[in-house]
């Protein structure tokens, strides 16, 4: 049975005056309620909410991954970023890892390899001290999370269907826990065999009770420099993994000034700076402005989700993503200036490409045999005025699927976007932090420099599509944030099932890391259009049911003023678990 409704639902946006938390899951928005309850900001809830959510969805986030935020001020009316990526092991190299696994171009997904220094802790920690009220102990924003982990919980709906799919990557990644010892599993003596936990059932997690318990206590150090440290290198040298006691206990978080393109002169739209990339939807999203004032498109008379609609964006991310190949990568092996790309020039020059009446495809390409992604997303707004837009992942299911003997938790695989050709931009080198997919999004008013929304889309390489139609559908086309957000939506993938399709060799896995360019089309986009954008050449399918997971999961909370009144209003994915929760 599919985990949809039947029968579709109905959500309406969500209000409040003193604060909201949009999320994929409700426990954790009751967490992240109880902690503004309690006194804490914005960003004191994220943390908690944090916790809560890498026992209760293990499979999209995790302490094994890293995170990125978007910070929102009132007071000093200021977006402020935080990037928590992990970086490569220092002595690990594309030689080492050509020896052992042979003459290849990309890092087959479940290589141990492709994991990199967790950063999410450091983060959390580094947001905490920095932008955090003050009034909550550190400490004190585990003990939800704990209480899961050690009396259970139920496990909801479609958090089963991905658990599920990922039990075969669970068994194979984890040779050496028995039957009864991978804490993501449930051993069934009778069968002598293991499953995922079904919808409805208690789940606990012991060993990471006593993780989150280690972390609570004493902090960073906990994690990066004491028996859990030891434990993440012992296991993965046991798997010819580079990875050393020094990344770990060096790992630092980056605050960063974030990047911003003010779109049709009255919203700045901010994302944070490579490696992540946002700046794939920010260079969209200047592209498209300057397609309306050459005249190309007027966006005002721009039928919303028609043949056109999705041929203008489409094309337009595949111009963004062929420029990401160029620029988004570590910025500290990076040989650009973020404002050679941000101007008005360069936004000219690339929607000189965009045609009607063509489309881009790579020409050229070399053998691969080659994923989505999984990451929780949330917003948090609270009675100050501020608002903290969070993303938290592992990547894939689980990560690399590789569980910290004992520890109870999952390392990430981000490290699959490294590409193993020496010398290219995001060519894998020791130390080095990885092209990234996990982007929060923010929005200001340009004049007033007010908030307009914290916002977000979860989901691979859905993020910058995600990011760029809730912009256009809350500026140019009205819809309120529940509007935005059930709106079908479309997705660029690389085609990695078609026998003929080869890689083309640069960059990361993106949509155009393939010499042709899938479009998924969500059910519910006219079979009309359908049939348009192939009579154009677009490689169209249409995806329904749990596959709709494609497009991933968007949270939004836009802020207004109602007689000089703040006034919150929130919408949260039904393709999710979650809701959006006002407080009182």
């Amino acid at each position: 049975m599919s985990v949809y409704n039947k029968f579709p639902s109905r959500r309406s946006t969500v209000s409040s005056t003193k604060g909201i938390v949009a999320l994929s899951q409700p426990l954790a928005n009751a967490v992240g309620i109880k902690v503004l309850e309690q006194g804490g900001n914005c960003v004191d809830a994220a943390i908690a909410i944090l916790a809560a959510l890498c026992v209760l969805e293990p499979m999209s986030t995790g302490i094994g991954g890293d995170c990125f935020a978007l910070v929102y001020k009132k007071d000093s009316q200021s977006v402020y970023g935080l990037n928590g990526s992990g970086r490569c092991a220092k002595e690990l190299n594309i030689q080492h890892i050509k020896s052992c696994l042979g003459d290849i171009n990309r890092l087959p997904i479940l290589s141990p390899f492709c994991i990199t220094v967790p950063g999410s802790i450091r983060a959390w920690y580094d947001a905490y001290k920095e932008w955090g009220s003050g009034n909550i102990e550190w400490s004190v924003l585990f003990l939800y999370a704990i209480e899961f982990a050690e009396n259970g919980f139920p496990v909801l709906a479609i958090c089963a269907e991905m658990w599920k799919r990922a039990v075969k990557k669970l068994i194979i990644q984890n040779p050496n826990l028995k039957k009864g010892n991978n804490p993501f599993l449930i051993y069934d003596e009778t069968n002598d065999t293991v499953r995922s936990p079904i919808e409805g059932e208690i789940m606990k997690n012991l060993d990471f009770a006593n993780t989150l318990k280690i972390i609570a206590e004493k902090g960073t150090d906990g994690f990066y420099k004491d028996l859990i440290a030891n434990e993440i290198v012992n296991h993965l040298t046991l798997l010819e993994h580079k990875l050393s006691l020094e990344d770990l206990s060096n790992h630092e978080s980056t605050i960063v000034k974030p990047l911003k393109v003010t779109f049709m002169n009255e919203y700045n739209v901010w994302e944070i700076p490579p490696n992540g990339q946002g700046l794939v939807a920010l260079m969209a999203l200047g592209i498209i402005e300057e397609l309306h004032n050459n005249g190309t498109v007027d966006l005002y008379s721009l039928e919303h989700n028609s043949a056109r609609f999705f041929h203008l964006l489409i094309e337009v991310f595949k111009i963004s993503f062929y420029e990401a190949n160029n620029y988004v990568t570590d910025s500290l092996h990076a040989d650009y200036e973020i404002k050679d790309i941000l101007n008005k020039g360069f936004f000219k020059e690339k929607a000189k490409i965009f045609k009607w009446n063509k489309i881009l495809d790579a020409s050229i390409g070399i053998p691969d045999p080659r994923l989505k992604s999984d990451t929780v997303y949330f917003s948090v707004t609270d009675s100050n005025g501020d608002a903290c837009s969070f993303i938290n992942s592992v990547y894939e299911q689980f990560g690399s699927g590789i569980v910290v003997p004992g520890y109870g938790f999952a390392l990430q695989n981000r490290g699959a976007s490294f590409n193993l050709s020496p010398g290219l931009i995001n060519s894998l080198e020791g130390g080095k932090r990885p092209y990234h997919t996990i982007i929060p999004g923010m929005i200001t008013n340009n004049i007033t420099n007010d908030l307009y929304a914290s916002f977000g889309n979860m989901g691979g390489y859905m993020q910058p599509l995600g990011h760029v139609l809730h912009v256009l559908n809350m500026t140019i086309y009205g819809l309120n944030p529940q509007e935005s957000i059930d709106s079908p939506r479309f997705c660029l993938e690389a085609d990695k099932t078609s026998p003929s399709s080869v890689d083309t060799g640069l960059g990361s896995d993106s949509p155009v890391s393939t010499t042709k360019t899938i479009v998924s089309l969500e059910e519910g986009i006219s079979e009309d259009v359908v049939l348009q954008l192939k009579d154009w050449g677009h490689t169209v399918r249409v995806l329904c049911g749990f596959d709709r997971e494609t497009f991933g999961r968007a949270q939004i909370i836009k802020s207004t003023y109602q007689n000089s009144q703040l006034v919150y209003n929130a919408g949260s994915d039904p393709r999710g678990d979650g809701a959006a929760v006002p407080l009182i």
